[in-house]
């Protein structure tokens, strides 16, 4: 069996979530010994889709028209198309249209969560829809000596300074006005946003926030996985604003780490246990109380439930469930 991954446009989409999740898709197969191509031109038995272009949507009913099976991968909802970029509210509906049609392709539709397989139900798409973690290496995510001292020297930080962390585009669904007005309601402590969005792209008020300037918010843009992992470890506690999510690969890296984690409560993350494997916030000012109970004590460490959490998610497993998506054996 061959498998063709197939994804336009990866030089747009290399630094966001969906292509942290293609690439894990390549070394989830490599673990398996599944034999896989990038180019469409090979020969291969089976497609697997990541994309909602014109080309990926046509490169679909063309392998269905030879008899090849289609996997359609549903990365995007229309609610979490929402709140993203300067008109993406007014296009929501069209957009879903749009993806419904794309889905409709795939002889199974792989997603990444249970919360985001009743989302694409609920669109009325009668293919059979399985959920797939994107998955996280845990092997590279394990903390390292030397991580927290190699993140604190970059930014210029003391051994002492309190330090919260998050990681997402420029986009509002990210949390992202609720991350810089905890900024400016918590001067003791240093905030830092990882990842980038170019600032045309998204309205006003997020080009506004970003500009931001105070002595203890720092954007730092896009950094490579190993200083990212090193931010985790040497943070004291990473939130997750976001108010919508597919899955969210940014958290299963923090989790991996052993980071102590404060994700916002929303339904997407009902795997997880509340208060057991992470907290959980119902808003900023919850948020807030939440980071400073962390930091006196009030609350203890979730650390090592949360990498506990994300075991089974390791891409090794990852692609034994994948495997069962192109060979027709999938199920609950």
């Amino acid at each position: 069996m061959k498998v063709l991954l197939f994804s336009e446009g990866m030089n747009l989409i290399k630094i966001s979530g969906l292509g942290r999740a293609i690439m894990h898709q390549q070394k989830a197969l490599k673990l398996n010994g599944i034999e896989y191509t990038l180019d469409p031109k090979d020969d291969y038995d089976v497609v697997h889709i990541n994309t909602l272009g014109l080309k990926s949507k046509a490169l679909a009913k063309k392998a269905k028209k030879n008899g090849k099976r289609v996997v359609y991968h549903a990365h995007s909802t229309e609610e979490d198309f929402r709140n993203s970029f300067i008109g993406s509210n007014l296009v929501a509906g069209l957009f879903r249209r749009w993806i419904c049609s794309c889905y409709k392709q795939g002889d199974v539709i792989a997603t990444p969560t249970r919360y985001s397989k009743r989302l694409i139900q609920a669109y009325g798409i009668k293919n059979p829809i399985y959920h797939v973690s994107n998955g996280i290496d845990l092997e590279m995510y394990k903390p390292a000596e030397g991580d927290r001292e190699a993140f604190r020297k970059k930014f210029g930080l003391s051994d002492t300074d309190k330090v919260v962390i998050s990681v997402g585009l420029y986009i509002e669904r990210k949390g992202i006005l609720d991350f810089v007005q905890m900024a400016k309601e918590m001067p003791d402590y240093k905030f830092i946003w990882f990842g980038k969005t170019p600032l045309w792209s998204v309205p006003h008020k997020i080009r506004k926030a970003v500009k931001t300037k105070l002595p203890n918010l720092i954007f730092a843009g896009y950094v490579q996985p190993e200083e990212l992992k090193q931010a985790y470890v040497g943070s004291d506690v990473y939130i997750f604003p976001t108010f919508e999510e597919t899955e969210g690969i940014v958290l299963l890296e923090a989790l991996a780490t052993g980071a102590d984690v404060i994700v916002r409560d929303i339904p997407v993350f009902d795997w997880l246990r509340k208060n057991e494997d992470c907290y959980m916030a119902a808003d900023k000012d919850d948020f807030i109380k939440k980071i400073r109970q962390l930091e006196n004590g009030e609350l203890p460490s979730l650390s090592e439930n949360g990498r506990a959490a994300v075991e089974d998610m390791d891409l090794k497993k990852v692609g034994e469930r994948l495997a069962q998506f192109y060979n027709g054996s999938i199920s609950e």
